[in-house]
Parts: structure tokens; C-alpha cells; sequence
């Protein structure tokens, strides 16, 4: 059919003019998978609020990547889409309340921390600061800014800083702090002065926190030495009313007759000798002033009752 004939002949406008039948027909790149999948989590996160199926649609979409890598693709947008998988990722574990989880999930897809973005890992370091948890992303942040690949990226400078002042101050760990600002060719002088300046205001707030510590401490020890030299005329005392008390629960003749069988067992003397006469007369009278202090003391008691 001639207009079959013609329609044939007919030359294919492409993208870069017109083609000839003989040559090929450029095709579109397709659009990886992930991609849709990462559109379908930010929605099921922002609009719906169903942070459960976005944390499943961002694992789904990370089983896609290493499924169904796209050839064609750039590297780049490759990275952007794993890095916004992995915010959305984070947002959704933070709203479903189990952060905790969040660097074990985002390590299981980087395998090491050298790896991270700088993105996903200052999401983590504010995500663990603000939680009262910096110790948990001190190791990870630690061999991040070590690598040497990462030290010329334009966001290490940023990072390293932000590393010490939610990681490392809030940890006391002050000399790592130092260290690393003065180490750091990614800061600038401006910046490098005043993050040195607030490594010494948090070293002397230390110092003062640990001076008052010591002395709030000697108070306490104090007190209880000089509890323990009250409670013991305390003690003393107890015990002598005790003695007191049992003593003279017998008669006092029979107290006065133990006390002369004591005194000839053990300090061997005659009663009817004249010179053991002031020896007695000095015990009647010792009993005599114990008589009359506990009498006295039971006295006081029977008043008080």
C-alpha cells in the first residue's frame, strides 16, 4: 500500500533531530524502583502518619536497590535516593518511639560507619543527643571523622563541630574535644577560637562541680565522726545504768557480802585486821553513793512515766 510505503519512509524525529530509519531509537533511562517506593514511604510518613509501612516501604526500597541495580543510572542519584531512604527511615523509627534501633538499622545497609553520609550521620548525632544519649554515636562519629576520605568532604568542618558540641562536651571527654579542634584543618580560625573558648568554659565549670563535690563530702564525714564521739558517753552511759540497774536488783546486803567474798579471794585480806578497816569503810561508802545515785535515777524515771 503506498501509504504503508510512505509512512515507513517517514524519518523518526528523535531528541536529536531527526533520524533515519537505519539508525537505532535512543531509549529512555527507566526509573529505578526505589525511587517510587521512596515517593511511596515520604508519603505514607508526612500524609498518612503511618510510620510502620514507611519504615516497610524504605526496607523494600533498600531490597530493590541491591536486587535491581539500574545500569544507566547515575552513581550520585543512587546515593541521594539510599541517603533519603535513610532519613525517612530515621523519622519514622523516632516516631514509632524506637530510636534506640536507629544506627543498628542504618549500619545493616552501610555495613561500616566510614560509610555514612554526612546527613544520616548528623540526623543520628542530633537524634542521640537530644535523647540524653550522645555516648551511644561517640565510636561511630569517631571513625567517621578519622577516615581520610571523609576529611575532604565540604561537610567535615560542619560535622567535626557539631561532633563536640553535642558528643564530646556533653561527655566531659574535653582533651578528644581539643584535640580534634586543634588537629582539624576543616576549621577556621574564627571557628577554631571559639569552640577552644567553649572547651574552657566547660573545663572550668568541671573543676568547679568537682571542688564543690569535695567539699560538700567533708561536711558528711565530719558529722559522722563527731556522731560517733556523742554516741559513744552515750553508749557508756547505757551500759553503766544497765550494771547499776542489774546490781541493786539485789539486796544490798547480799551485794555488800559478794563484794567482801570478791575482795578476800582476790585481794587477800583479813577483815578482822585493823589496817583492812579503811578499806571497808571506804566500800560501805561506795555503795552507799551507788545506792543513792540509782534510787535517784529510778526516782526521775517513775516522774517522767
Amino acid at each position: 500500500m503506498k501509504s504503508d510505503s510512505s509512512t515507513s519512509a517517514a524519518p523518526l524525529r528523535g531528541l536529536g533531530g531527526p533520524l533515519r530509519s537505519s539508525e537505532p531509537v535512543r531509549a529512555v533511562p527507566a526509573r529505578a524502583p526505589a525511587v517510587d517506593l521512596l515517593e511511596e514511604a515520604a508519603d505514607l510518613l508526612v500524609v498518612h502518619l503511618d510510620f510502620r509501612a514507611a519504615l516497610e516501604t524504605c526496607e523494600r526500597a533498600w531490597q530493590s536497590l541491591a536486587n535491581h541495580a539500574v545500569a544507566e543510572e547515575p552513581a550520585g542519584t543512587s546515593l541521594e535516593v539510599k541517603c533519603s531512604l535513610c532519613v525517612v527511615g530515621i523519622q519514622a523509627l523516632a516516631e514509632m518511639d524506637r530510636w534506640q534501633e536507629v544506627l543498628s538499622w542504618v549500619l545493616q545497609y552501610y555495613q561500616v560507619p566510614e560509610k555514612l553520609p554526612p546527613k544520616v550521620l548528623e540526623l543520628c548525632i542530633l537524634l542521640y543527643s537530644k535523647m540524653q544519649e550522645p555516648g551511644a554515636v561517640l565510636d561511630v562519629v569517631g571513625a567517621w571523622l578519622q577516615d581520610p576520605a571523609n576529611q575532604n568532604l565540604p561537610e567535615y568542618g560542619a560535622l567535626a563541630e557539631f561532633h563536640v558540641q553535642r558528643v564530646l562536651l556533653p561527655l566531659g571527654c574535653l582533651s578528644e574535644a581539643e584535640e580534634l579542634v586543634v588537629g582539624s584543618a576543616a576549621f577556621g580560625e574564627e571557628r577554631r577560637l571559639d569552640v577552644l573558648q567553649a572547651i574552657h568554659t566547660a573545663r572550668q565549670q568541671q573543676k568547679q562541680e568537682h571542688s564543690g563535690s569535695e567539699e560538700a563530702q567533708k561536711p558528711n564525714q565530719e558529722g559522722s565522726v563527731s556522731h560517733k564521739f556523742l554516741s559513744l558517753p552515750m553508749l557508756v552511759r547505757q551500759l553503766w545504768d544497765s550494771a547499776v540497774s542489774h546490781f541493786f536488783s539485789l539486796p544490798f546486803k547480799k551485794s555488800l557480802l559478794a563484794a567482801l567474798i570478791l575482795c578476800l579471794l582476790v585481794v587477800r585480806f583479813d577483815p578482822a585486821s585493823p589496817s583492812s578497816l579503811p578499806f571497808l569503810y571506804k566500800l560501805a561508802q561506795l555503795f552507799r553513793w551507788i545506792r543513792k545515785a540509782a534510787f535517784s535515777r529510778l526516782y526521775q524515771l517513775r516522774i517522767r512515766d
